[in-house]
């Protein structure tokens, strides 16, 4: 779960509604260090072949998202990645992400798929 400004937000629903939009292929949200809010939603996204992640492409995707999310629950940065870091079995390791954001060591990465 996401904290932000006291408002808890589970990460599905933003990753269900980023892949509605046709540029992007898979999608993670986690939350990251805010000064005001606690914590502020940013999305993971790995692009659709045939889609670069250009410079406007990241609002497109946020308008495209405003009509369907909360605006607690709208991504307030949105970094393309090449993939998302999966276990062997396919699921997304969310926390590797989260991680990142905070600074903090990524522990046991025993379970990553091998790329």
């Amino acid at each position: 779960m996401i904290n932000t400004a006291g408002h808890l937000v589970g990460p599905f629903e933003i990753e269900s509604a980023l892949l509605q939009h046709p540029a992007v292929a898979e999608s993670a949200a986690v939350g990251k260090p805010d000064r005001v809010n606690m914590e502020v939603v940013k999305a993971f996204v790995a692009l659709k072949p045939g889609f670069e992640g250009k410079e406007n492409l990241d609002l497109e995707i946020m308008n495209f998202i405003r009509k369907k999310l909360s605006p607690l629950a709208m991504p307030q940065e949105i970094e393309f990645v090449k993939s998302l870091p999966k276990t062997r079995s396919g699921k997304i390791m969310r926390r590797l992400l989260r991680a990142k954001e905070w600074g903090e060591p990524i522990g046991d990465t025993s379970t990553l798929e091998d790329e």
